[in-house]
């Protein structure tokens, strides 16, 4: 897809989508679309770097929808990626045949988007799966409990905080006793019968959205929070560091004394893993990347885990979205862009130009791009990937074992054909050798026999006169 000019022309992204909803832009339309040629938008030798949509937006005006404001007025630098950013949500990764995964990193559940933009996406349809740091899911937790967060000032003395026991996310104030409630509300929780085993972090989770689905009905609240709405929704939440957060840190207390709740990572890799084969095998996979760290390697390793360990043939996720701060040029993972995520075998090559990275604060993005969704693209049937992990686990060794079973025989039938080409060199040796003896042989035997000959005095023949 492409905004009716060349992708390689100069200073632009990675991809350019057409107008929203199909419509083709006219030469010279209002709103300052098509080329620019002369006078009135005209043009005939069009250069083929300025096909681009024509800067000439309409001023903003009061009551703009969402979808109006970033169509007619995102028009440059990361404004654009964020258009593109919207669109390709809406016209290509929330297709029925595309499998999103959501990672999450950043304080953003505490700023309140878990409540107004992530919890609308996993009840729409919208997110399927989802890789969150610990931190995040533990601070929607203060909202589950109907514990207070309030806004505040990033400027304040946190030593006076510290003494009026008030604890600072950047412009996030609370109080600390709001902590001290949701780790006891943890240590209660996981002290119970169900929390008694080894399980993946998804399984945690499922079960600590059932909890907190109960408290919040207790309590009256009105719009259940993250956690409680992927319980609902059947949306598995994955941790890739379950001990890098409080949540975590309260487990590993509770160890102390005897608890037998133990996180199994490697569950987590292989169901992380079936969940992306079973989109691929069945249709396509999205990545969207809200920050970077852990949560997006988590997400993003999927691939090479079913490629390059398990053996599978896979291309790579068919789209990557990244909302990030991060610069690519230091070197960190949160900064890469989707073309190295290329050479990793994590995004299919083919399908770079539709991969968007949008270097915009979350807290800013995120608002957007949901609103934009749910004014253009209709809610999704949920996929209640929670429900088939068992059975997703399955196909996913099923493939895993053919691949291996495969690769072997590949292997046997390899070292077949180079022991029986071996096996013809060491024929055709000796053969060639005991051919070389046999005319030594023959020429000692013949050698042998001329001096024989040699030394023979044959009788006269009849007249020849004696000597």
């Amino acid at each position: 897809m492409s905004d009716s000019h060349d992708p390689h022309a100069p200073g632009e992204g990675h991809s350019q989508y057409p107008h929203r909803m199909g419509r083709t832009p006219s030469v010279g339309a209002a709103g300052g679309e098509g080329g620019s040629g002369g006078p009135g938008g005209e043009t005939s030798t069009q250069s083929r770097w300025l096909r681009g949509h024509r800067i000439q937006p309409k001023p903003i005006r009061a009551g703009m929808s969402v979808t109006e404001l970033i169509q007619g007025s995102f028009l440059a630098y990361n404004g654009a990626r964020l258009r593109e950013a919207a669109r390709l949500l809406a016209e290509k990764m929330l297709q029925p045949d595309v499998t999103i995964g959501l990672s999450v990193s950043g304080a953003l559940t505490p700023a309140g988007l878990g409540l107004s933009a992530l919890s609308p996406l996993l009840r729409g349809g919208y997110v399927d799966w989802v890789i969150s740091t610990g931190a995040n899911l533990y601070h929607d937790t203060h909202f589950g409990l109907a514990l207070a967060l309030h806004q505040g000032n990033p400027n304040l003395d946190d030593r006076v905080l510290r003494q009026d026991g008030v604890v600072r996310i950047y412009d996030i104030l609370f109080d600390y006793n709001v902590l001290l409630s949701t780790d006891a509300f943890y240590r209660e929780l996981v002290a119970t019968p169900p929390f008694q085993k080894i399980m993946g972090t998804a399984e945690f989770h499922y079960l600590v959205g059932k909890f907190l689905r109960e408290r919040e009905r207790v309590l009256g609240n009105e719009h259940p929070c993250l956690l409680s709405t992927a319980y609902e929704c059947g949306v598995p939440v994955y941790t890739s560091s379950p001990g890098d957060s409080s949540i975590g840190m309260n487990v590993a207390a509770l160890a102390l004394t005897g608890n037998r709740l133990t996180f199994d990572p490697s569950r987590d890799v292989n169901e992380t893993a079936a969940i992306v084969y079973d989109a691929k095998k069945s249709g396509k996979s999205g990545v969207w990347i809200l920050g970077g760290g852990s949560p997006k390697n988590f997400l993003l390793q999927t691939e090479p885990q079913i490629q390059e360990v398990l053996g599978i043939e896979s291309d790579g996720h068919d789209y990557f979205l990244q909302l990030t701060d991060a610069r690519p040029d230091t070197g960190g993972l949160s900064g890469a862009t989707p073309a190295e995520a290329v050479s990793w075998g994590k995004v299919d090559p083919n399908k770079l130009p539709d991969a968007v990275v949008c270097y915009v604060d979350s807290t800013v993005s995120l608002p957007l791009l949901t609103a934009y969704i749910l004014e253009n693209v209709p809610p999704r049937p949920q996929r209640r990937l929670y429900d088939r992990r068992d059975d997703l686990l399955e196909q996913l060794r099923q493939a895993h074992l053919e691949a291996e079973v495969e690769k072997h025989s590949t292997i046997l039938i390899e070292r077949m054909q180079e022991t029986r080409a071996e096996l013809q060199a060491k024929v055709q040796e000796t053969q060639a050798h005991i051919q070389t003896e046999v005319n030594r042989f023959s020429e000692q035997v013949n050698q042998h026999v001329q001096k024989l000959l040699s030394n023979v005095k044959l009788p006269p023949k009849p007249g020849e006169r004696k000597e």
